[in-house]
Parts: structure tokens; sequence; C-alpha cells
């Protein structure tokens, strides 16, 4: 199930609120600029999918965002268990960060973490099959796929390059809970 759970930063162990209704949730994090949406596929999409079926699937909000937005770019990204780098893909976003660009990713397979630390808040929003989240460029932000990561995702960019990430050196990310796989 999508959740949002919101902390104070100095107060990791306690949160000041949970929601877990997409209405409520795409309306909490719309206060902070962040866009979360549920997108339903178009059709059937079967067990190991081409990247191709998966984007034909969700190809009318695709275009939508794209209209509404002017990205240039999309592609799908899938993680499994077994996968041999599984690990050090996962220690690379666990840290603090923020990218030059939006960062979108629609789950259409599986689930993440991203926690997103917008002024003195942090905001963990654990997204699923369906749901779509943007961060906006500059966002500090960290993102989980857990210790078995299970998902595919289509990410939207505006350029390739304006999604590297830019490490904040904070250590807050530490502080916060982990995505439970």
């Amino acid at each position: 199930m999508s959740q949002l759970t919101i902390y104070h930063e100095n107060h990791p162990q306690t949160p000041s609120a949970e929601y877990n209704t997409e209405d409520t949730i795409a309306q909490e994090l719309a206060q902070v600029g962040v866009r979360f949406e549920r997108w339903i596929t178009q059709g059937e999409i079967s067990k190991g999918a081409t990247n191709e079926a998966i984007i034909a699937a969700y190809q009318q909000d695709i275009d939508r965002l794209v209209t509404e937005t002017g990205y240039q770019t999309y592609d799908v990204i899938s993680l499994y268990p077994a996968h041999p780098q599984k690990q050090e893909l996962r220690q690379k976003f666990l840290a603090e960060h923020t990218h030059d660009d939006d960062e979108i990713r629609f789950f259409s397979r599986g689930k993440g973490l991203f926690t997103l630390h917008i002024e003195d808040k942090v905001y963990e929003v654990i997204c699923e099959q369906n749901d779509l989240i943007s961060v906006p460029a500059g966002t500090r932000h960290w993102f989980d796929m857990g210790e078995n990561p299970d998902f595919t995702c289509i990410r939207l960019f505006d350029t390739p390059q304006g999604w590297v990430a830019n490490f904040t050196g904070s250590d807050i990310a530490d502080k916060f809970s982990r995505l439970a796989t």
C-alpha cells in the first residue's frame, strides 16, 4: 500500500502525520511541490514483459506528462533480487542528494521508498505499483530500493545529464528508516 509518513527532521522516530490514501498523499505532497499520481494500465502486462510493452501499456499517461512538462526522453529500468550488483546499486542513492532536473519515477511493478527533505520536514513516500512520483529539481532526497530490490519503473528525463546525483554530504538519511522488504 502506498504511504506517506511525515517527520520533523530532528525527530526521526516520531511521525507527525501518516497517510495511505492516494488523494490525501497527492494533496499533502502537492503542498511542497511534489507530484504524486496513480496510473492505470491500458492493457495487460505479463511478467517478463519487454520494455516496449511496458511503455505501450502506459503510453497515454506518458504522452500527457510529456506534453504538460516538456520531458524529452523516457525509459524503463528493472531490478530483481538476484541482480549481481543489487547492493552497489542500492548504496548509490541511500545518501541525501539533489538533481539538476526533476526525478520522475512510475512504478509499473514492485515498490521503493523515496524520502524527501524539504525545509525542516522529512517526507517518506512508499511508492508501489501504479504510483508516479515527481521530485522537483534541487529537492534534497534519497531513495531506498530495499535489500532485495524487485521493481520496474518508467523514468522520464529533461536530459540524462540532469539526473546526475549531487550529494549534499549530510548524514540525515542514516537517521531515518529504510525500506522493509
